[in-house]
């Protein structure tokens, strides 16, 4: 049976959360028609060896997050492409709401709201910004978990060959095409971690800076320097 839902998840060294990230999807709307399909940056697929399900799809492809994504939506067959980090969580009724949102025939694109899985008041505040930011700009990031209809994905070219920002910048060309973006009032639930290695402060400050510079015109290969 063919799909309608291709999730498709870009992956370096995920090992440690890979198989909980595909047992978790696989508990959601038992009705939904899906694929998984993990394309791993890392040319030894050390991720990919780790997975445990063996209805996964799997690629090696180049290092690169767009060039991953990108490889998986060539791959899909579902009718709807949905973009999803390797330690983020999608809401238990997550299709029915991307479908819902996609009836919208002038909707081409969407995301969720955020929250951090974290009950430490901090990560709150900055979910709650990320939300309010995406609904003011309509331009969600890429840990909100970006859907399409992959006709219109394929028909805009995927998302741009650059090291950084490919989240940023497929969402601007979409509303410079006159396509609205949805932003669904329900959250992913994204992992703490990279917060906790960097530090909370650091590591907010410098996504700011970086999407700061980016709007001034700095290109995301010279951001990419900034951001490992």
């Amino acid at each position: 049976m063919t799909p309608h839902f291709s999730i498709i998840i870009p992956v370096i060294h995920e090992e440690g959360f890979i198989n909980a990230t595909i047992d978790h999807l696989e508990t959601l709307d038992a009705s939904a028609s899906m694929e998984i399909i993990v394309v791993d940056g890392d040319g030894s697929g050390k991720t990919i060896g780790a997975i445990r399900n063996g209805n996964v799809r799997t690629a090696v492809g180049e290092k690169g997050r767009g060039n991953q994504m990108n490889r998986g939506a060539a791959m899909a067959e579902g009718d709807i492409v949905v973009f999803l980090h390797a330690d983020t969580r999608l809401p238990t009724d997550a299709f029915a709401l991307m479908e819902g949102a996609l009836r919208d025939p002038g909707c081409r694109a969407g995301a969720f709201d955020l929250s951090i899985d974290s009950g430490r008041p901090i990560y709150r505040l900055i979910a709650r910004t990320a939300s309010f930011r995406s609904r003011l700009t309509r331009i969600p990031y890429r840990d909100q978990a970006h859907f399409f209809r992959r006709v219109y994905f394929n028909e805009i070219d995927g998302f741009a060959n650059i090291p950084l920002m490919e989240d940023v910048e497929i969402m601007r060309r979409i509303k410079q095409r006159g396509g609205r973006i949805a932003i669904i009032n329900r959250c992913v639930t994204a992992s703490a971690r990279r917060w906790e290695k960097e530090g909370i402060l650091l590591c907010t400050l410098r996504n700011w800076l970086l999407i700061c510079l980016y709007f001034s015109g700095v290109s995301p290969e010279r951001l990419s320097k900034f951001y490992t």
